[in-house]
């Protein structure tokens, strides 16, 4: 039995060490394929031609329409409001979604909550405590009108991931200046993120089948609310 264990325990770090292998061996190819960060490689990067749209031209007021026609065509709820009356349409919204209470990240600002409504933090909850409750609201970090993409970035505004994947309502409040027009311009607001957990939202959680037979809520919320605030 002795010798047989010493085996196995053998041919458990054989393959462990083979696996390492494998892996290093992978990192190095990816290693060269990508390259030095030297001036003359982001020099060269720089030059290559890029025919499409890099930067937006419309103004404030379009932007809005645009992304506010995007989330229409995608199903999502979209109320418009001034900073000053974020809570007030917050509670419309819930009102209208017959909702109580949303979860929040622990640092939302107060004066987005609506004093009627109850929004305990999310920080410290489990994945089936999450689950539990009404729905979610969060801001983000950036919008991209032309593809009606919202970005969160998972800090003080958005929260942890789970809290815009797990529950089936999402109420999200996009401020006027976070909103750009191409997809460029929104990686360009990304700068200085890249080690963060990023997710990108377009519309309510839906996915189809092969019969291409809808089905929401698979990867995320079924509902969202978006209000757009100017």
């Amino acid at each position: 039995m002795v010798g047989t264990a010493q085996t196995g325990e053998a041919i458990v770090n054989a393959a462990l060490n083979g696996a390492g292998s494998a892996r290093a061996g992978i990192l190095a190819k990816v290693r060269a394929a990508v390259g030095d960060h030297s001036a003359a490689r982001d020099t060269e990067y720089a030059a290559i031609p890029r025919e499409y749209k890099r930067e937006g031209q419309s103004d404030r007021a379009e932007l809005l329409s645009l992304l506010s026609s995007r989330l229409d065509d995608y199903e999502a709820g979209v109320y418009h409001c001034a900073p000053g009356d974020i809570a007030q349409t917050v509670a419309t919204a819930m009102k209208a979604r017959g909702k109580t209470s949303l979860l929040r990240p622990e640092h939302l600002p107060q004066e987005w909550l609506p004093a009627a409504y109850n929004f305990p933090p999310v920080d410290g909850l489990s994945y089936p405590e999450i689950d539990k409750g009404e729905g979610v609201i969060t801001g983000c970090v950036a919008a991209i009108a032309f593809t009606g993409t919202i970005i969160l970035q998972h800090g003080v505004r958005d929260g942890r991931r789970a809290l815009t994947l797990i529950p089936d309502y999402h109420l999200c409040i996009v401020l006027a200046d976070q909103i750009v027009e191409t997809v460029p311009e929104g990686f360009h607001r990304l700068k200085g993120l890249e080690t963060l957990p990023l997710t990108t939202v377009s519309g309510p959680s839906a996915t189809a089948d092969i019969e291409m037979a809808r089905v929401k809520g698979v990867h995320g919320p079924r509902f969202l609310d978006v209000i757009l605030v100017a």
